[in-house]
C-alpha cells in the first residue's frame, strides 16, 4: 500500500538506514554497551519522529518492508546451525532444558509484568511472546488474541535491552564458554542478540541461533497455554 506521505516516508527510510550505519562505525570503533547500533538507532528515532512534528505511522509508511525482512532473515539462520551440527548433538539435553525452562520464565515474568502494570487484558496478551523474535512473536499474538504490531514494540524493547546489557553480564560473569554466551544471548535477546553473538565467534552466533528457533517454537506454545488459563 502506497505511503500517505512518501516523500516523508522516503526521508524516514534513509533517515533510518542512514542513523543505523553511522551507528555500526561508532560501535566498531567503541565497542561499548552505549555504542549498540540498535540502543542508538532507537533511541535517534524516538526524539526525531516527535522533534520533526512526523508520526508512527507516516514512519511505518517508509520502513514497513525492513520489517517484512525479519523472515528470510530467521531463516537463513538454520546454515550455522546446520555448521554446529555435532556441538549441537552434544549438548542437545541441555539446550532443551534450558530452552523451555527459559521460555516458562520469560512469560510468567510478562504476566507478572503485565499484572504489576495494570495492563488490560490485550495489553497483557500482547506482552506475553515479548521474548522471542519477531516472526514467531507476532504469529503467537496474533493466535492468542493479542495485537501483532505492539507484541512487535515490546519485542523491540527487549531485544535491544538484552543485546545492551547482555555483554556487559558476560564480562561480570566471566563467561569464556562460547555456548554459555550464545545460549544466554540467543534466548534473552533473540534475533538481536544472535547479531550480538555473531560478534563474539562463529560459535556464540551458532549456538544463539539455535537457542532463538527453538525459543520461538517453545514460546508459542507456552505463551498459548499460558494465555488460555488466564483467559
Amino acid at each position: 500500500m502506497w505511503p500517505e506521505h512518501p516523500l516523508a516516508a522516503l526521508a524516514w527510510l534513509l533517515a533510518t538506514l542512514a542513523i543505523y550505519a553511522g551507528s555500526r562505525a561508532l560501535h566498531r570503533r567503541f565497542l561499548a554497551w552505549w555504542s549498540s547500533p540498535l540502543l542508538l538507532t532507537w533511541v535517534s528515532l524516538l526524539v526525531l519522529i516527535p522533534v520533526a512534528h512526523s508520526d508512527y505511522r507516516t514512519y511505518l509508511g517508509g520502513t514497513a518492508w525492513l520489517g517484512a525482512l525479519l523472515g528470510p532473515a530467521t531463516i537463513s539462520f538454520a546454515l550455522p546451525i546446520y555448521d554446529q551440527r555435532a556441538l549441537i548433538r552434544r549438548y542437545w539435553p541441555v539446550l532443551t532444558a534450558g530452552v523451555l525452562a527459559g521460555s516458562v520464565l520469560s512469560v510468567v515474568v510478562s504476566a507478572a509484568l503485565a499484572h504489576l502494570l495494570h495492563f488490560s487484558p490485550t495489553m497483557e496478551l500482547s506482552l506475553f511472546p515479548r521474548s522471542v523474535t519477531t516472526p514467531f512473536a507476532m504469529i503467537a499474538s496474533q493466535e492468542i488474541g493479542g495485537v501483532p504490531g505492539i507484541t512487535a514494540s515490546f519485542v523491540a524493547i527487549t531485544g535491544i535491552f538484552g543485546a545492551t546489557v547482555g555483554p556487559v553480564l558476560i564480562r561480570l560473569l566471566r563467561l569464556r564458554s562460547g555456548f554459555a554466551r550464545g545460549a544466554m544471548l540467543g534466548m534473552g535477546a533473540h534475533g538481536a542478540g544472535v547479531g550480538r553473538a555473531y560478534q563474539l565467534s562463529a560459535q556464540d552466533g551458532s549456538v544463539a541461533s539455535t537457542v532463538m528457533v527453538l525459543a520461538g517454537l517453545l514460546n508459542v506454545l507456552v505463551a498459548v497455554g499460558v494465555a488460555a488459563l488466564v483467559g
